[in-house]
């Protein structure tokens, strides 16, 4: 089984949010003519790195709900401008929406037991159609 990274995702109030802003950033590459790919930097290296990459995916929690994830296609270790070493985790572009989950607010990222992730939306979900602030909405009050 794979292992996965569970992250806040700081600054975004939706998944719609985080959509608009991988976007943003797809639109930006195009207008420099440049190729995109989306990549989160992190201060830490992941140990268990071999484990992520045979099929793992990064959460992301949204306003304390485990919301959607990303499959993690590299993780790449770099220095920064300052000489400190950082995690690059190149993404899969494209969001995966998954049942919401609870989960306290923690800094940086942690590691994701498959047996503990959520489940993904099935497409044709009736949940999957109902508007994001209403699916966590209703999560909050343990309806979904």
């Amino acid at each position: 089984m794979a292992l996965h990274l569970i992250k806040l995702c700081v600054g975004a109030d939706s998944t719609e949010d985080l959509e608009g802003w991988i976007d943003a950033r797809r639109h930006a590459a195009a207008a420099e003519r440049r190729p995109f790919e989306q990549l989160h930097q992190t201060r830490m290296f992941p140990k268990r790195s071999g484990e992520i990459l045979d099929g793992g995916s990064l959460f992301w929690v949204i306003r304390g709900q485990v919301r959607a994830r990303q499959p993690i296609l590299d993780l790449r270790q770099v220095v920064d401008a300052e000489g400190i070493s950082r995690c690059h985790i190149v993404l899969q572009p494209a969001l995966v929406l998954t049942r919401p989950q609870p989960r306290r607010a923690f800094q940086g990222w942690r590691y994701l037991d498959a047996a503990d992730a959520p489940d993904d939306l099935a497409s044709g979900d009736d949940t999957d159609e109902l508007p994001a602030d209403l699916r966590y909405e209703l999560a909050v009050l343990g309806l979904m």
